[in-house]
């Protein structure tokens, strides 16, 4: 996994220093900071994606629902004078009960997600339309900030950011502590001092070169605390849990996770309903970071996060990946495109460059599953 890490690493470094020296506005600060919400956006869907693959899963619906959550909370705010919290929460509520919906069918009736989740990407998308009725919703009425237009419009302060830095890293460092210790109490082996210390210190540079580059715009947009609040909450189930433990055996080995009693239906439908709640998130950054619903809202926002997935190491048969290869994944992605359109290259180019790198990632995929197989 450290490899595979390594190489994103440099893949991300090496089309970074591309498009650095094609456009040098791709490494100005207002871009970066741009691009850090177009990255927190896309990830954050695909961290919830993650959930939905380990367990050897696909959701199609997740970019019809993303327009269609960002649609209902735009609708209530402008047509209806809903306040903007209740709205928000009203449409978060309608993606838990509509992915938990699909979650049930798939495992109450055995019908593969596949199937379920395209006829979701068809209906979410119907309903999506009909609630704005093909009309431009803004987020707003008369211009006011509020809530929802918040959500991609808010900065931090510098010196807010510069302590939430700060907080971040002393939490990493008492987590390392931790768990060496707690490791060496159960007289399990783990990284040496210096190794942890490097670690630790390259981590700490990233973070405040982070916060130093989004300072030198507006300060760190509040997308990233969002995202950076999904992707711990999702690692800590996924690592720390034995509701994480079981999505992997399952999407390892289903029968096995069975006979070994774990609850799969349970499971599932969880993993489900916890991507319901993700896609609204999603949805109301997308939906705010564009200042209004239109009918455009999450076009293929769902083979972005496959594709963030699959780049980060994730197995589309399940059973394998992690939170930080799809941070990785998802930001690749996104320097690809951000980085296209500051090149003036043709969308149709884009897509093709879209599909060339998810088809590429699918069959490094097909390959390493192969080659571990054979080594069996």
């Amino acid at each position: 996994m450290n490899q595979r890490l390594l190489a994103l690493l440099a893949a991300l470094l090496a089309l970074c220093g591309f498009f650095a020296a094609q456009t040098p506005e791709f490494i100005s600060s207002r871009n970066l900071s741009l691009v850090m919400i177009d990255f927190a956006i896309t990830a954050t869907l695909a961290v919830g994606m993650l959930l939905i693959i380990l367990p050897g899963h696909i959701d199609l619906s997740a970019g019809s629902g993303v327009g269609l959550i960002g649609g209902i909370a735009a609708v209530l705010v402008t047509n209806h004078h809903w306040p903007t919290p209740f709205a928000m929460l009203a449409g978060i509520c309608a993606a838990l009960l509509l992915w938990f919906t699909m979650g049930s069918l798939i495992v109450r009736e055995r019908i593969p997600a596949f199937i379920i989740t395209l006829g979701g990407l068809l209906v979410f998308k119907g309903l999506f339309w009909l609630v704005i009725q093909n009309h431009t919703v803004p987020v707003t009425i008369g211009g006011q900030p509020n809530l929802y237009s918040l959500l991609t419009t808010y900065y931090l302060p510098p010196a807010a950011g510069y302590g939430l830095a700060a907080a971040i890293v002393a939490l990493l460092v008492f987590a390392k502590v931790r768990a060496r210790s707690v490791r060496a109490t159960a007289g399990l082996p783990s990284d040496d001092a210096e190794l942890a210390f490097l670690k630790l210190f390259v981590a700490a540079q990233l973070i405040f070169l982070l916060v130093i580059i989004t300072n030198q715009f507006r300060g760190v947009p509040l997308p990233a605390l969002i995202l950076g609040a999904v992707a711990f909450g999702v690692w800590l189930l996924t690592q720390h849990t034995p509701w994480g433990r079981y999505l992997y055996a399952i999407g390892g080995n289903e029968e096995a996770a069975l006979i070994s009693g774990v609850p799969i239906a349970r499971v599932t439908v969880a993993a489900f309903t916890l991507m319901g709640g993700i896609v609204a998130l999603t949805g109301l950054m997308q939906t705010a970071y564009g200042g209004a619903s239109t009918t455009t809202v999450g076009d293929l926002m769902e083979l972005d996060a496959v594709a963030a997935c699959v780049i980060g190491g994730t197995s589309l048969r399940g059973g394998r990946g992690s939170v930080l290869g799809v941070l990785f994944g998802a930001l690749i992605m996104v320097a690809l495109i951000n980085g296209l359109t500051l090149m003036g290259v043709d969308p149709e180019v884009k897509f093709i460059a879209r599909g060339a790198v998810l088809i590429t990632a699918v069959w490094m995929d097909v390959r390493l599953g192969r080659k571990q197989s054979s080594q069996y």
